[in-house]
C-alpha cells in the first residue's frame, strides 16, 4: 500500500514536504478552494514549492477544482510541475460545488461544473498524449496546440478523480488512473471499483486500468481517547457539523493498531493507496499524530 499525507499551509509547505519525505511517505497531497469557510491553499502553487525541495516523494493535487480553470491552463501547470519534479506529479481533479461563492467569484456558473469537468478531462487527456491537438468544445477551442515543454512522464501525470455517485464512477472509468473516494466504508470501495472497472473495460481500457485510493481524515495516538476527541473536534470544525456519530464509519481514528486494522479492511476491498489528512486543531497535535502514524502505522501497512 502506498501511503501519502496532505499539506495545507503555504507557510509550512517546504518544511512539511521535507519532513514527509524523510519520514518515508510515498505521496504528498494538497487540495484547494479558491475561497471557502476558512483559509485554503492552491494545489499547483503548493506542489510546485514541494517539488523544488524533494527528490523522491510523489506529488498529487487532491483535489484541484478543474471547472474553475481553463483546462489547457491546468494541463500546462501539471506539465511544468511534472518537469520540476522530474516526473513525480499526479493530477487529481474534481467538480467542486459545495461553496457556490467561489464559482461566482471566478465567473463560472456552478450548474455547468460537470460539463466543464468532462470537457476539461478530454482536453487534458489529449494534450498529455502529445502532438498538436485540434479540439472544438463548449468551453475551449484548440487549433494545433501542443504542450511545450511536455510532461516528463510519457503519458502525462496520472489522473485522479473523486466522487461516489454514478456519474462520478463512470467518469473515473473513462479518464482516471486512480479513483479517490472519501467518507466511505470498505464496502463502498468494492462496489464502486467494480463499476469503474466495468466502464473502463467498455472503453477498451485494461482490467486494472483504474486503482482505488482512500482519502482519510486521520488522528492516531497511543491514547485512543485523545485521538478520538482530537480527530472528531477537528473534522467537526472543518465541516461545521457534529461528526461524533460518524467517526467510526468515516474517520481513521484511535490507536495505531486500530488504524492499521482499518486500512487492512480497505486493502481487502481493493484500496492500494491511502492519503491521510491530519485531523488536528493545533500544530503541536498535528506533529504528534504525524510522528505516531509514521513510526507505528506506516511500517505495518507497507505490505498490504
Amino acid at each position: 500500500m502506498r501511503v501519502g499525507i496532505t499539506v495545507d499551509d503555504p507557510g509550512t509547505v517546504v518544511a512539511e514536504a521535507r519532513r514527509a519525505e524523510a519520514l518515508g511517505f510515498d505521496l504528498l497531497g494538497c487540495g484547494e478552494h479558491l475561497f471557502f469557510h476558512g483559509a485554503t491553499p492552491n494545489s499547483f502553487a503548493m506542489l510546485a514549492a514541494a517539488a523544488a525541495v524533494t527528490s523522491r516523494i510523489r506529488l498529487v493535487s487532491s483535489i484541484a477544482l478543474l471547472p474553475l480553470y481553463p483546462a489547457a491552463v491546468v494541463a500546462k501547470m501539471a506539465s511544468v510541475i511534472d518537469c520540476i519534479s522530474d516526473g513525480r506529479f499526479e493530477l487529481g481533479v474534481g467538480a467542486g460545488g459545495e461553496y457556490p461563492a467561489e464559482f461566482a467569484a471566478a465567473g463560472v456558473d456552478p450548474g455547468t461544473r460537470f460539463r466543464r469537468l468532462d470537457e476539461g478531462l478530454e482536453v487534458i487527456r489529449r494534450l498529455f498524449a502529445g502532438g498538436p491537438v485540434d479540439f472544438q468544445g463548449s468551453y475551449a477551442t484548440l487549433s494545433g496546440i501542443a504542450l511545450d515543454p511536455p510532461p516528463r512522464q510519457p503519458e502525462g501525470p496520472p489522473i485522479w478523480l473523486a466522487g461516489r455517485k454514478k456519474g462520478a464512477l463512470r467518469r473515473a472509468g473513462r479518464y482516471a488512473r486512480v479513483w479517490l473516494p472519501y467518507m466511505v466504508e470498505p464496502k463502498h470501495v468494492g462496489h464502486g471499483l467494480a463499476t469503474i472497472r466495468g466502464v473502463a473495460f467498455e472503453q477498451g481500457r485494461g482490467p486494472d486500468a483504474v486503482s482505488a485510493a482512500l482519502f482519510a481524515w486521520t488522528a492516531v495516538d497511543a491514547d485512543s481517547s485523545w485521538a478520538r476527541s482530537t480527530g472528531v473536534n477537528a473534522v467537526s470544525a472543518a465541516y461545521r457539523q457534529d461528526f461524533s456519530t460518524l467517526a467510526d464509519r468515516y474517520l481513521l481514528i484511535g490507536t495505531p493498531e486500530a488504524a492499521a486494522d482499518r486500512l487492512a479492511q480497505f486493502a481487502e476491498a481493493g484500496v492500494d493507496t491511502v492519503l491521510i489528512q491530519i485531523a488536528a486543531g493545533s500544530a503541536e497535535d498535528r506533529s504528534r499524530i504525524i510522528e505516531t502514524f509514521a513510526s507505528r502505522v506506516l511500517p505495518s501497512v507497507r505490505n498490504l
